[in-house]
């Protein structure tokens, strides 16, 4: 069974969450994790000035998602930083690339769920999730959020992100600071519940 995790990161916090969601959902046997990234939309130059050229050598070894990938997939994550409350431009020009897939009804019945990262801890996280679920039920995908059973999102002795809704990191105004281990054990729990859901489908 394969369970495809497909983000966008420009500075390493999603692409972090990413791996936590990889670890997740090798904890169900037979479930294989397999990490993709959407293709880059802005240029080198504009990578450099905004500071995220460096950040994004940590994981360009990771290939880049063929639209195709999706349809062999059994269950697929996808992961994407917040943009105004939404998803980011690189994730939504993929998405839009899917067409293919809906006309021919490809991804249908496949276990789905989403992550994110913002700057702030209001910054639109639900939001984005929320709205990505959008383009994941025109697939005619089974959504997955991250239940109340992972009881790491009720805790009030520290800032961190997780909702109902999917796993979530809050990043920095600049980037500093990178997914707390709570964040990361949202990010298992989700991953390892996709998995067990998906595993179960398709037996």
């Amino acid at each position: 069974m394969k369970v495809l995790i497909v983000f966008y990161s420009m500075y390493g916090h999603v692409y972090r969450l990413a791996e936590a969601m990889a670890e997740g959902v090798r904890e169900v046997p037979g479930a294989e994790a397999v990490l993709r990234r959407v293709p880059e939309t802005l240029s080198e130059d504009i990578l450099k000035k905004m500071g995220a050229l460096e950040s994004q050598k940590a994981f360009a070894h990771i290939p880049v998602c063929q639209v195709e990938e999706l349809a062999s997939a059994d269950a697929i994550i996808f992961g994407t930083p917040t943009r105004f409350g939404n998803m980011c431009g690189q994730m939504r020009q993929f998405l839009d690339a899917t067409g293919q897939l809906w006309a021919r009804g490809a991804l249908v019945g496949k276990v789905g769920g989403v992550f994110t990262s913002s700057a702030t801890q209001h910054g639109g996280q639900e939001s984005t999730v929320l709205t990505f679920h959008v383009t994941l039920l025109h697939h005619g995908m089974i959504v997955v959020g991250l239940p109340y059973a992972f009881q790491g999102q009720m805790r009030i002795d520290e800032v961190t992100g997780g909702s109902p809704y999917g796993a979530s990191t809050i990043a920095g105004g600049q980037g500093e600071r990178m997914p707390s281990e709570n964040e990361l054990a949202a990010a298992r729990f989700q991953g390892k519940h996709i998995a067990t859901i998906a595993s179960k489908l398709t037996k």
